[in-house]
């Protein structure tokens, strides 16, 4: 047996090298860093190489922000085989410039319109479908239940409720709601949720596909029910120094009470907050509105340029199944698309789902509903506001600008 154990070895040897240099290799990039997010897609990553043993995964893992500038020189030179993205115009936009793969064809062969019926006008431009959608989540007011229960207070299910309880706090030198706007977006969804709540979903689009002018009366009213929490000082001070992770610690110390933010902050809260953090729908401002919701849906796609396209569509295929949509979303705490997979029995993705589900209609957000160039500009004139809220005539004029200029619109 010794003999034939040696003479065998180099047989196998000879064999795993054979199959080593056969092994095609997938290039794959991601802005998930997130500790929590970064640990799930690490998991996912091993399932798929112990599917795919053929197959050997490069993970690039980069921070958010600096993902947001790089894709645009990957797209556009030598781009990985699969890069993770969002869907709406965030995706629209590199459809447009010929930088993603039409995957219609993956759409049609798994039947995933019946099992992702959620997310299929947000994959789809000119009837086709660009990518996989792997995640959804609500964006709503994370809140100090044990600071409300101190001062007597409750979730605020009104535009006055929620004005009652900043005042209430205010004047107990608590901070009533934390934000960081250093990087723009988390200025927006404040805009989104008050323009939705006003003026409904369709005229919401409507302005985000350049059909409404940011000098309209009903879009400049948006910012006179903003301008009630920025005076009275409701925001968290210094607000434009943090970024979105630099504003939490003053919800987890106490320091502030509420945060508008995605359910992605869910995972990020301490242990010793457990069954202290609570979750409210955005409060309502005029109830003949129908009660639609931001539900920012998280994608991955083929660059058009992708070098190994094979293997590209085994991931996205491999992405788009429940198991695997379920073992991501489990880490994550949030929703999967694929309607067949399981959903975590957790406080904030149950209310997550009641929201969602009982929703008027969605958006995505505001920085991927409209164009690059007009939510850039959008978001500056936010973080202005917030910090500046005399200046509103020369932002919106500003913003007015840009429009017709996005938009190619004739005065």
């Amino acid at each position: 047996m010794k003999k034939l154990k040696s003479l065998l070895t180099p047989l196998l040897l000879a064999t795993a090298l054979i199959s080593s240099a056969h092994a095609s290799t997938l290039v794959i990039n991601s802005d998930q860093a997130d500790p929590a997010p970064k640990a799930a897609f690490q998991k996912i990553m091993a399932k798929f190489e112990a599917e795919n043993p053929e197959i050997n995964v490069e993970f690039n893992i980069y921070d958010k922000e600096a993902y947001k500038t790089a894709i645009r020189n990957w797209l556009a030179t030598s781009p990985p085989d699969v890069v993770f993205w969002y869907a709406g115009n965030r995706m629209k936009t590199f459809v447009d410039r010929k930088l993603f793969t039409d995957v219609s064809d993956i759409w049609k062969e798994l039947d995933l319109k019946k099992s992702m019926p959620s997310s299929v006008s947000s994959m789809t431009v000119d009837g086709k479908q660009w990518g996989i959608p792997y995640t959804y989540y609500q964006v709503g007011v994370y809140y100090r239940k044990d600071i409300f229960e101190k001062y007597g207070l409750s979730a605020p299910k009104t535009w006055q409720d929620l004005l009652k309880v900043s005042a209430t706090l205010k004047s107990n030198n608590v901070e009533p709601i934390a934000i960081g706007t250093k990087f723009l977006w988390p200025a927006a969804a404040w805009f989104d949720y008050i323009d939705l709540r006003l003026n409904g979903l369709k005229f919401h689009m409507d302005l985000m596909d350049g059909r409404i002018a940011y000098t309209d009366e009903r879009v400049r009213n948006v910012f006179k029910y903003w301008k009630e929490l920025v005076e009275p000082g409701y925001f968290l001070q210094n607000h434009a120094s943090y970024s979105w992770q630099e504003a939490q610690p003053f919800l987890y110390n106490g320091s502030a009470a509420m945060y508008l933010i995605g359910n992605y902050i869910a995972p990020n809260f301490p242990k010793n907050l457990d069954g202290k953090i609570g979750f409210f729908q955005f409060p309502i401002i005029d109830p003949t509105v129908p009660v639609a919701e931001d539900a920012p849906t998280d994608t991955i796609h083929i660059p058009a340029k992708a070098k190994n396209k094979k293997d590209a569509r085994k991931f996205l295929k491999f992405m788009a199944r429940a198991d695997n949509q379920t073992l991501v979303n489990a880490a994550l705490l949030q929703i999967p698309t694929n309607k067949n997979a399981s959903i975590v029995d957790n406080y904030f993705l149950n209310k997550g789902v009641e929201v969602l589900n009982n929703a008027s209609g969605t958006a995505q957000f505001y920085d991927r509903d409209t164009p690059p160039n007009m939510a850039k500009e959008g978001m500056k004139g936010f973080q202005e506001f917030m910090v500046k809220p005399e200046r509103l005539d020369s932002i919106l004029k500003r913003l007015e600008k840009v429009r017709q200029h996005t938009f190619k619109v004739k005065e």
